[in-house]
């Protein structure tokens, strides 16, 4: 069966070019050796005119182009105005077109930085961006209102959490794009073009591997499109009015949420810890504007985390290792909201609409079903009792919706309903919040699974483990699937919710790492170096999140429920909470128009109010609410046609003929660049540099949390002290302290030192106490050779106990006198002229120097005639590789 890739997009560099009629975008690969032309009018004042010829250029024909361009438009001696073709900027991508009252305006990525990589597919965070507006100055016509809508819209910071990728589709899961690739190639649906049907009878005939070239005229590769999960797609919108005009290179799609990537070496081999949230772009808003969810089943605040581990040594996405897990978190899919008229940090909850059929709720859970299967479990971690309810509204409301929708429903397909009172155990002296959690997160990953797409090690069979044996989710040939999903939820879905998340993350990351033989048994402990790398990116992953809805960063922490946090983190506590009511009073409004003009929720015109004007958005967000239900949904069928026919599966993830249509098929060879991943990440055409090759700036297990000292365990799976750790032993304690430790955990300790030692050495440790940059230095110095006969016996101690802190071991003697002339006698250099000011160049054979002149000859183009010799090497090749 022919194998397949994910396609990488043609254009990944840009060039804006301008004249006084037209703007023309000239799009290129990485490799600069294919471009496409955009042609954008600018005689049209209120109208988007654009032009893709589909044609591709190599570079000769574009600059050809271009010149021609710019001979076509210069202007008459004497003539106002600019002339000719005058570039504008450079790009890496377009967001989008966008309009208000005036003309059509262009948003282009202008600074990009990478983020993670993926199986070599980059994820880059949006730097900056350009707005710049298409119609020509004669023709503008101006309105009062447009730079208010200008200012509105550009409150959306696109530098701030945005990210998109080339390759690699941000908006799906790892699963769904992996088992893309996998899916056999008979159960796709009909092909588009008639060149993909010869292709796909092809197909079923003959079986091949792409990468074997024995006895076939060509090389035939498929590389895959599929449409992106526009849920989480923040400029679709923006695209919508281009999407069916341009070729397909010119669309990439952002996500908005959270990156980031980690290391974790296990005694040198490279593990890769990835996590993505992806915010849902329906129903979006700030905290208090937007709760509950829309008649339409959005959910506010609605969050889709994926961690992904794999193992960094091997960059391929079918070669590699490679497990994901994905959990959600949403606010209460009920309809309420809460009173902000009144200035008090917790506005009363109300409930806007009754629902006893629990229709909003269904049509949120068939959503869930839909994209992650069986089972679904809600845990729900609302406050249950209170002097005054409160957050119990909700928990009492959702309840019987769950209910109700599960007497339709198959026993095997059932939701899971797990309310715990989080805030409560918290404050009882008797109950530990995390060892709760711990439970429930093994329950929970047993019955989701997790997927990998690699099959059991035999150090599975050799050293079985009693929880791997009932784990749940699909398994396939080739690994395992995750089916169904947990959704954690507490009333803002902000702290609560991200510890609980990150002990459920936890617990899955335990299960992929022995998944992928990192481990020996499913289990990770606190204090070790993962976890707490894990935690660090949790952290950094909640307090981002936290910004984006709620208006400040994390209030309680995973310290905060360990009860291990350092009593100045109560301050900093008070000061989040102070932040998040100032942004909730002053700024959420300005906050929710931005992104309600950002997501064309509201689309400006002449004959509506004004953004501004509207007493609430409510209307905008349920648009349903104003149409006549002309198919209601049933009330006991609630689910989607065709949901139940595959669960525990996702139907998104089926190969059948309705999912199979987001699905584009091509034919290409596989030596060309749109689908070729070592030719897109090593760039062997160009020279790079090492900013470039090694941008991301990843937190490393072994350099940010393994202890500094000598003999410690390297794993990163040893529990250890708080003081132990790299950060605790070079921030807090003393260079004495730290002397003493690492004789402690030396493999075999130094001999005592007499008292004038130990006085010198407190001496040192003194003036180390002043600069701990400095001791560290000092401490790091290589010894000198004594060549001097004339040392005394202290110095020698000296010497040895200083050797033996960096390296771990003393010197039994020194080097004998013979040794050293030896060591003397030896030449430095074999150049007889060798300084810093010349050097003589080395002497070079003929044949080398024959070889090296043919190759440059070569490379110019000037190939030289072939003796009978290298026919003869050429036949012996070709009879021994084909015949």
């Amino acid at each position: 069966m022919p194998q397949s890739a994910a396609t990488i997009s043609g254009i990944q560099r840009m060039v804006l070019y301008e004249t006084r009629a037209r703007y023309f975008l000239v799009g290129t690969n990485q490799a600069q050796t294919k471009h496409r032309v955009l042609k954008i009018d600018r005689t049209e004042p209120k109208d988007l005119v654009i032009i893709d010829d589909k044609h591709v250029y190599n570079q000769q024909e574009v600059w050809e182009l271009l010149g021609r361009l710019d001979l076509g438009n210069r202007t008459k001696i004497g003539q106002k105005g600019s002339s000719g073709l005058s570039r504008s900027l450079s790009a890496f991508g377009i967001v989008g077109f966008v309009r208000f009252l005036e003309g059509y305006y262009i948003v282009l990525i202008t600074k990009r930085r990478k983020m993670a990589d993926i199986g070599g597919h980059s994820i880059y965070k949006i730097e900056d961006t350009s707005m710049i507006y298409i119609p020509n100055d004669s023709v503008r016509v101006t309105h009062p209102d447009e730079a208010r809508y200008v200012r509105i819209f550009q409150n959306v910071d696109l530098s701030s959490n945005f990210y998109f990728s080339y390759s690699y589709d941000l908006s799906h899961s790892l699963q769904y794009n992996l088992t893309l690739l996998q899916r056999p190639y008979e159960l796709w649906s009909s092909p588009t073009s008639s060149a993909e049907e010869e292709v796909q009878k092809q197909s079923k005939h003959d079986s091949f591997d792409i990468f074997e070239d024995e006895g076939l005229p060509t090389q035939v590769v498929y590389g895959l499109q599929s449409e992106p999960y526009y849920k989480y797609v923040w400029n679709g919108k923006l695209l919508e009015r281009v999407k069916d005009i341009v070729h397909r290179d010119w669309l990439m799609y952002i996500i908005h949420g959270f990156c980031g990537q980690s290391k974790l070496l296990i005694y040198g081999r490279p593990v890769h810890i990835t996590l993505i949230a992806r915010r849902s772009s329906k129903f979006a808003g700030t905290r208090f504007l937007k709760r509950g969810a829309n008649c339409e089943g959005d959910v506010a605040n609605e969050v889709e985390t994926e961690q992904i581990v794999n193992d960094a040594s091997v960059m391929s996405l079918t070669a590699g290792s490679y497990s994901s897990y994905v959990q959600v978190r949403g606010s209460v899919p009920l309809y309420w909201s809460q009173d902000i008229s009144t200035m008090m940090p917790k506005p009363p909850i109300r409930l806007d609409q009754a629902d006893p059929y629990a229709h909003v709720a269904a049509l949120h859970f068939d959503q869930m079903l839909q994209r992650f299967g069986s089972p679904i479990i809600i845990l729900n971690l609302v406050k249950k009792r209170e002097k005054r309810k409160h957050e119990r509204i909700l928990s009492e409301e959702l309840y019987p919706a769950v209910i109700n929708l599960n007497q339709f429903l198959p026993p095997e397909n059932c939701i899971e309903y797990l309310a715990w009172d989080m805030a409560r155990y918290t404050k009882s002296k008797l109950c530990n919040v995390l060892d709760r959690l711990s439970m429930i997160a093994e329950n929970v990953v047993k019955r989701t699974g997790f997927f990998s797409n690699r099959s059991n090690f035999y150090c599975h069979t050799i050293r079985p483990d009693d929880r791997w044996g009932d784990l749940g989710g699909y398994i396939t040939a080739s690994g395992r699937v995750q089916t169904g999903v947990l959704r954690t939820n507490c009333v803002d879905c902000l702290d609560r919710t991200n510890t609980a998340q990150f002990m459920v993350g936890k617990c899955a990351l335990a299960y992929q790492l022995y998944a992928l033989g990192m481990i020996d048994k499913p289990k990770l402990q606190f204090d070790t170096d993962c976890v707490r790398l894990f935690e660090e990116l949790y952290e950094d992953h909640g307090d981002t999140l936290s910004l984006q809805y709620g208006g400040s960063q994390l209030v309680h922490r995973v310290k905060t429920y360990r009860k291990i946090a350092p009593w100045t983190q109560h301050s900093k506590d008070i000061m989040q909470t102070l932040s998040r009511y100032y942004s909730n009073a002053f700024s959420d409004a300005d906050r929710q128009d931005a992104i309600n003009l950002f997501l064309q929720v509201y689309q400006p015109s002449e004959s509506r109010p004004h953004l501004w004007e509207l007493p609430t958005d409510f209307y905008l967000h349920q648009r349903n609410t104003m149409a006549l239900p002309l198919d209601r949904r049933s009330y006991t069928m609630w689910w989607s046609a065709g949901v139940l026919s595959y669960l525990p599966v996702p139907y998104d993830e089926v190969s059948c003929e309705d999912t199979m249509k987001k699905v584009k098929v091509r034919r290409a060879n596989r030596f060309e660049e749109s689908i070729d991943i070592y030719t897109e990440f090593f760039k062997p055409y160009e020279l790079t540099s090492f900013d470039d090759t090694f941008c991301i700036a990843m937190t490393n297990s072994a350099r940010e949390f393994m202890p500094k000292t000598v003999g410690v365990d390297p794993s990163p799976f040893t529990v250890r002290k708080p003081e132990e750790t790299g950060k605790s032993v070079l921030g807090s304690k003393s260079s004495k302290e730290e002397t003493l430790l690492q004789r402690k955990t030396a493999a075999s300790a130094p001999p005592p030192p007499s008292e004038e030692a130990i006085s010198s050495t407190s001496e040192d440790d003194s003036e180390d106490d002043r600069d701990d940059d400095a001791s560290v230095s000092q401490r790091s110095t290589p010894i000198k050779l004594l060549t001097e006969s004339g040392e005394s016996t202290r110095t020698q101690e000296i010497q040895q106990q200083s050797v033996k802190e960096p390296y771990g071991l003393n010197l039994a003697e020194f080097p004998a006198a013979k040794d050293l002339l030896i060591y003397e006698r030896e030449p430095v250099s074999c150049f007889p002229e060798d300084s810093i000011y010349s050097l003589s160049p080395p002497q070079v054979d003929r044949d080398s120097r024959e070889e090296f002149e043919s190759s440059v000859l070569t490379g110019r183009g000037q190939v030289r005639a072939l003796c009978r010799e290298d026919m003869l090497m050429y036949r012996e090749y070709v009879k021994n590789r084909y015949m």
